[in-house]
């Protein structure tokens, strides 16, 4: 058995610089399944993904996928990668089973919640209000370091981290604090603003208005007293009220507390983000 790629077609390059290319997976010249390389342009050229690997029922449990993807890997290295990402998602047993076996860890998940009919109540004592120009300005100022910073902190090369975190800002808030569909809601207990919620609404063919959590953070000295999940609600407030049935966010892996936050409100996971060092 010879298991090889096949380029279904030329490389593809955008005008942002980032590449992606299709193949067949062949076994001694006949196709078994099939393979999609690319790099992320939010990280940068070096930033490899593996968008889609698929072997045919009929053909597995022969090893092929391993092959095709190792395969995957020595191509993206030869485009000058040095990691490469895949999105599993949640319930693939055996995708996770030869993720682990090629190298590849948890670098973070997404979680999404079906949100009910009725919005829920704040805690007696809180209250919410939209974020002020003049916070919006300074938050805004110190998100895209803090936002490079944690991915830096993860191992992502600091040039690369900065890449990313320009770049969400920019296609997440092209008009700043007016951006459509973007609400950002303050937290207040005793007069005193404890945290904040951005909260992003977007219309989808397939699922129709969802809400998405894109930063949530209580400020210092405020922590360790419910209001993470005090504003975890406000965002389900929000979404409700934008006409929006599911929440989702994205959450680093070994950020235990914010895991245990989210699974006891009613997130599920629904996708693991992978991570392998070339």
């Amino acid at each position: 058995m010879t298991t090889t790629l096949r380029p279904t077609g030329p490389i593809q390059e955008g005008t942002d610089g980032a590449k992606r290319r299709a193949y067949d997976v062949c076994d001694n010249g006949r196709p078994v399944g099939a393979v999609e390389i690319g790099t992320d342009p939010a990280f940068g050229t070096t930033a490899g993904v593996l968008r889609s690997l698929s072997i045919a029922e009929a053909e597995r449990r022969r090893g092929r996928g391993a092959i095709a993807a190792l395969a995957a890997e020595e191509v993206l290295r030869g485009w000058g990668c040095t990691q490469v990402s895949a999105g599993l998602p949640e319930g693939n047993e055996a995708a996770g089973r030869l993720a682990a076996a090629l190298g590849y860890t948890e670098r973070s998940r997404n979680m999404a919640k079906d949100l009910g009919p009725a919005a829920p109540a704040l805690p007696e004592g809180l209250a919410a209000r939209p974020m002020a120009p003049e916070e919006f300005a300074r938050w805004s100022e110190a998100s895209i370091e803090e936002y490079a910073r944690s991915w830096a902190d993860r191992g992502v090369p600091a040039e690369e981290a900065m890449r990313k975190s320009r770049s969400d800002h920019a296609r997440h808030l092209p008009d700043g604090l007016r951006t459509e569909g973007a609400h950002f809601r303050v937290l207040v207990h005793d007069g005193v603003a404890v945290g904040h919620v951005w909260v992003a609404l977007r219309d989808t063919a397939e699922s129709g208005r969802t809400g998405y959590v894109l930063d949530v953070e209580v400020g210092e000295g405020h922590r360790g007293r419910g209001f993470g999940r005090a504003l975890m609600l406000e965002a389900e407030r929000v979404a409700l009220g934008a006409g929006a049935r599911s929440l989702g966010l994205h959450v680093f892996a070994e950020n235990t507390p914010a895991l245990r936050l989210y699974e006891s409100l009613g997130y599920r996971t629904t996708q693991y983000n992978l991570v392998k060092r070339l």
